[in-house]
């Protein structure tokens, strides 16, 4: 048994001569959220892609809830999920559809019931038989959270999750992922570019650049490190390469 949700060991993904993952190295305690930040081309996406199994690494090995991912991400996958407001929902279909969909990928044993519950929890009652393309942002962000937590997921990954969200509805979103952490006990990996966001939710933050992790720490301390008052002048100090502490989770 071990205390981490996420281990990756010496991940490498190479696009032909480009290394968009070089040879990061990470953990990710149990119960724990965690940010995974960097400025565009840093790598994150490429390295949440790897996680969820849709890219295969080029070398390098990951375990998630104890398993490898290479060789049993079947057993993983189910009690995994996932939520970008950069992947819509099949348009034609409705929510209900949708929902049903995502039971099966999940291999819910009691769908109806499960669907039923996440309904209710996020106001979808008069949403269910609505195609997805048809509803309001407001409306698709309730749809996507109760798509994220329909299988109640052990380890879920969040890839800027509040994006052009307006501050209410950011806000709201924010308190329903940690009411489901406080109540399930879940591993949230977070990609995100909004610093406040990484403040209020985040444990542990691991710094991305050109396709490695330069630094890591809790919001409170890197901070401290860089001399700043907040993670988004360590972000520009980071990302403008003013500053360099060395490669500290490597």
């Amino acid at each position: 048994m071990t205390d981490h949700a996420i281990e990756v060991d010496h991940l490498v993904k190479r696009f032909d001569d480009v290394a968009a993952v070089d040879d990061i190295s990470f953990t990710v305690a149990k119960g724990s959220t965690t940010a995974l930040l960097g400025g565009n081309g840093a790598g994150k996406t490429t390295t949440l892609s790897i996680l969820l199994g849709i890219l295969l690494p080029s070398s390098g090995r990951i375990r998630i809830l104890g398993e490898d991912m290479l060789t049993h991400r079947h057993r993983v996958l189910p009690r995994l999920n996932f939520s970008s407001p950069y992947v819509d929902l099949p348009h034609r279909l409705t929510v209900r559809e949708n929902l049903i969909v995502y039971a099966h990928l999940y291999t819910l044993r009691h769908a109806t019931a499960r669907i039923a519950a996440v309904a209710e929890q996020f106001g979808l009652a008069d949403l269910m038989g609505r195609p997805a393309g048809a509803l309001s942002a407001g409306q698709k962000t309730r749809v996507a959270l109760a798509k994220a937590l329909l299988n109640e997921p052990e380890v879920l990954i969040l890839d800027e999750p509040t994006a052009s969200l307006d501050p209410d509805t950011a806000d709201w979103v924010r308190t329903a992922f940690q009411d489901y952490q406080r109540r399930t006990g879940a591993t949230l990996l977070l990609a995100s570019h909004n610093m406040t966001e990484v403040e209020r939710l985040c444990d542990n933050v691991l710094m991305m650049r050109h396709g490695r992790i330069v630094d890591s720490g809790s919001p409170r301390i890197l901070a401290e490190r860089y001399g700043r008052r907040n993670m988004e002048e360590v972000f520009l100090d980071i990302a403008r390469q003013r500053r360099d502490n060395g490669v500290a989770a490597q």
